[in-house]
């Protein structure tokens, strides 16, 4: 029990500490394409520590909810990785509090937590951006749902750690509807994060901004929260695409320093693949305009759908 733990515990540093330096990585890849020299892979850190050196500010008229969200967006990525194969193949004391549905209703807290306090500070960027956070969601979450059912017919359960290892060894290969509910995933991760379709996370102008826009009235160690929390949303999302969906090799089958140490550089090499192919997908294609947002989000609903159509075909 106290070896479980123990594991439980390193997973979470990990997610807690590598978070922000997934987001250092990709944009200074993407600076790189763009050639430009781009910040530092650790200027995430140095931004988090200036922030949590401020001063802290409160719009007056904002309720306890402003107060409160930074510490529930802060947490619910953390206890969302309790639930998800981070660096262990087997599952740990706390893996079966909940399934991939229980999963997403956990991460999904900090998004409402999020659009209830940019709509309680009172600010006209804080409603306009939790608005469209609202818009994408809300077109996302029948893709989520469809990819769910798909994964629990195909392998028999929605506990994560079940899925990643009933799914690879069920088949010698990537079936393609197991390959069509993966590229499903990772486009609504990608609008979740705020990487896709229309939000550009680098961009504070009004029309081409939501994740920003909600964060307008933070400010010091609250806006760092807030912060460090989108950063291990995108980490922990990438982790259940990565170690339950796509390649799940690597998992440490044991509690012990060497097995960690094995998954750790891992998981590293694959959160970089993933940050290059967010880089690729990010300089190749041009943003679109929020209307357009049904038709990429209608079309990774159409993906997971056609998988789920292939897997009842296979039995």
């Amino acid at each position: 029990m106290l070896i479980d733990v123990i594991g439980q515990l390193v997973a979470l540093l990990t997610v807690v500490a590598l978070s922000p330096l997934l987001k250092g990585v990709i944009e200074n890849c993407k600076a790189k394409v763009q050639s430009r020299r781009g910040p530092s892979p650790l200027q995430p850190y140095r931004d988090l520590r200036k922030l949590l050196g401020k001063e802290r500010s409160a719009t007056p008229d904002a309720s306890f909810i402003f107060r409160v969200a930074p510490y529930v967006v802060f947490a619910t990525p953390i206890a969302f990785a309790v639930l998800i194969p981070v660096l262990t193949a087997a599952p740990l004391s706390w893996a079966f509090m909940a399934d991939m549905v229980g999963s997403g209703f956990v991460i999904g807290i900090g998004g409402f937590f999020t659009n209830l306090a940019a709509m309680d500070s009172g600010s006209a960027y804080g409603g306009l951006g939790s608005s469209r956070s609202r818009f994408v969601s809300s077109l996302a979450e029948p893709t989520f749902i469809v990819v769910f059912f798909a994964v629990g017919f195909i392998s028999g359960g929605t506990v994560p750690f079940v899925v990643n290892q009933t799914l690879f060894t069920s088949s010698a290969g990537i079936t393609p509807s197991h390959a069509l509910i993966a590229a499903a995933f990772l486009m609504v991760v990608l609008a979740e994060a705020g990487r896709l379709p229309i939000d550009n996370p680098n961009s504070l102008q009004e029309l081409s901004m939501i994740e920003s826009s909600r964060l307008f009235e933070y400010a010091g160690p609250d806006q760092a929260l807030m912060e460090w929390g989108g950063h291990m949303k995108l980490f922990v999302l990438l982790v259940v695409w990565l170690n339950v969906l796509v390649l799940p090799l690597g998992l440490a089958g044991a509690v012990t320093i060497p097995a960690f140490l094995v998954a750790l550089a891992t998981l590293c090499l694959k959160m970089l693949a993933a940050a290059l192919l967010i880089v690729a997908i990010e300089s190749a294609l041009a943003k679109i305009r929020i209307l357009r947002v049904p038709e990429y989000l209608g079309g990774s609903f159409v993906l997971a759908f056609l998988g789920l159509v292939l897997a009842t075909l296979g039995r």
